[in-house]
Parts: structure tokens; sequence; C-alpha cells
């Protein structure tokens, strides 16, 4: 619940800003009312930064590699190595 009244506060404080600058004369009208669609733009932009970011330097798991070598879940990952090599697909080198 925190959350969403964090994010409904930084809206009002955007949309502050924005009426201020509509009403008064230090920005030009045109530009002022492109400013929400250069806002999305910019979130946007900034969100594929952060999921390319993310695919860059994707972390490695040691602790959630050991759990998957796990008996439990060997069996699952055997037989699904098993499945798609009948299928033709190339699995890996085991």
């Amino acid at each position: 619940m925190k959350h969403i009244f964090k994010i409904a506060a930084i809206l009002v404080a955007i949309s502050a800003i924005w009426i201020a600058l509509l009403e008064t004369s230090t920005v030009p009208r045109s530009y002022t009312w492109l400013l929400p669609i250069y806002l999305v733009v910019a979130l946007g932009c900034y969100g594929l930064f952060m999921v390319g970011f993310g695919l860059m330097f994707f972390p490695t798991c040691p602790r959630e590699a050991v759990l998957l070598q796990q008996v439990s879940y060997f069996n699952d990952i055997v037989e699904a190595k098993e499945f798609l090599g009948k299928r033709g697909v190339d699995v890996g080198s085991e």
C-alpha cells in the first residue's frame, strides 16, 4: 500500500509542475502541452534501457543451479531433455 501512495505522490507532483508550467509563461505553451508525451517516451526509453541492461548483466545463480540438480528436479530435467531430443531439439552437451 505504501508503494501506491508513493506513485500517487509522484504523479501529483508531476501534474502540479505541468499545470504550473501551463499557467506561467516561462515555457512556450505549445511546448508545455507536449510534456506528457515526452514523459511517456522518456519512461519507455528508460524501461527499454533497464531491460537491456538486465540482459547484458544477467546474474548467474549457483545456488539455484545446485537446487535444480537435486533429485526431485533432476528427473524432470532428464525427462524434458529426452522429450526434446526425440523431437530433434539440441539441448546441450549431455
